[in-house]
């Protein structure tokens, strides 16, 4: 008997399917991937809109004569 047939065996309807992170966290690694990749690509954005925003109330807006930074 092979490894995998005693492995299904073993677990039963659970065979096949993803493990949990933790036993008491409904998140599978798959779906922990993906949100890690959400967040990472949101942090980016976040840190673009900081750097266009400090570009325009430092340079831009002088440049323009809008306000004076002193």
């Amino acid at each position: 008997m092979g490894d995998s047939k005693r492995r299904k065996e073993a677990l039963g309807e659970k065979y096949g399917q993803e493990e949990n992170i933790f036993p008491w966290l409904p998140i599978t690694k798959a779906q922990a991937e993906q949100a890690y990749k959400i967040t990472t690509t949101g942090a980016w954005v976040g840190i673009g809109v900081m750097a266009a925003v400090w570009v325009t109330v430092r340079v831009i807006g002088p440049a323009f004569g809008w306000w004076n930074v002193q």
